[in-house]
């Protein structure tokens, strides 16, 4: 949403319904987006946002006051997560405390309303908390970021609650060209790349997405699932965000998501799309370009979206 040329809400509805999108991703609660969800089937993440982490994690009431407001509100739109917080850092004094008392309170509100079966809370990780990462089977998370994410991971074991994480093979390439192959991280490498015992990796994104599965196995999580939360390609801005790139990651990405990874093979891997458009008042650059479809509508890449159940982060 972070653009001046975008379309509205009601128009963007009517776009995810015309290619059959199914499910969508709000960073915030927004409100002209919801009144247009309402009635549209079109399951939806929305996220308690960063600056919102302090008043729900100060009180229950403070998180009745916000599902009331953002959820109960809404009572014909399908919502099916409540993402609290993105990306915190585990090294950020002041959100990082938060996380999980907010975690606990919103959940606490979603019990209260008898929807802990409907709408299930998370938090969304970056990547940046795996230290060890190679091969998957290494993977681990930091050590000094374990008092941090060990709890949260025994909440969702509790309570059957997939972990959201953003997975981005595009800046894992561009901070390691010389050990990673473009055709790898972009679906395109004709064989395997890195053989890890029974387990071979075509491409970067399995790679990724087991690396934290055996984070999880490794922090008293081995059957917590993995949501993707957001992944991309940039078309323009900056080293390898290419036309031409971005299309082979996206529709490559589409394509195999039903294939799961080879830790999960056989389970698709429920992934959501960054992001729906193209957003001219980001910076840097390279934040302007990772919409799949232009303002006007127009679409950037032909993407077969009904291939499998995809979703989109609108903002």
């Amino acid at each position: 949403m972070l653009g001046n040329d975008l379309p509205s809400a009601t128009d963007v509805i009517s776009l995810y319904n015309s290619n059959g999108i199914g499910r969508m991703r709000l960073y915030d609660p927004n409100q002209a987006a919801l009144q247009a969800l309402s009635g549209s089937n079109i399951e939806v993440m929305v996220g308690v946002p960063n600056s919102d982490l302090q008043y729900v994690a100060a009180s229950r009431d403070n998180s009745f006051d916000w599902v009331w407001k953002n959820i109960m509100s809404y009572p014909d739109v399908k919502f099916r997560y409540i993402s609290v917080g993105n990306e915190v850092k585990p090294s950020d004094g002041t959100l990082a405390p938060l996380v999980y008392s907010a975690l606990t309170n919103i959940h606490e509100v979603v019990v209260f309303y008898g929807l802990k079966n409907q709408i299930k809370v998370s938090t969304s990780i970056d990547t940046t908390l795996i230290g060890a990462n190679y091969p998957p089977s290494q993977g681990a998370f930091r050590d000094e970021y374990r008092a941090y994410i060990d709890p949260i991971i025994a909440f969702l074991v509790a309570n059957n609650a997939p972990l959201l994480v953003n997975v981005y093979p595009y800046f894992s390439y561009v901070d390691n060209p010389v050990d990673i192959s473009l055709a790898y991280a972009t679906f395109t490498s004709p064989g395997i790349v890195v053989q890890d015992g029974a387990h071979g990796y075509q491409n970067l994104f399995d790679a990724i997405v087991d690396v934290v599965y055996s984070a999880l196995e490794k922090a008293g999580g081995p059957w917590v699932e993995i949501v993707v939360s957001e992944t991309g390609w940039p078309s323009d801005g900056g080293f390898a965000a290419t036309f031409d790139n971005a299309r082979a990651y996206l529709t490559n990405m589409v394509a195999h998501a039903r294939w799961g990874t080879p830790k999960r093979p056989g389970r698709a891997i429920e992934t959501y799309l960054f992001a729906m458009f193209n957003e001219n008042n980001k910076e840097p650059q390279i934040e302007k370009n990772f919409g799949l479809f232009y303002p006007n509508q127009q679409a950037k890449y032909n993407l077969y979206f009904n291939s499998i159940q995809k979703g989109f982060e609108s903002i």
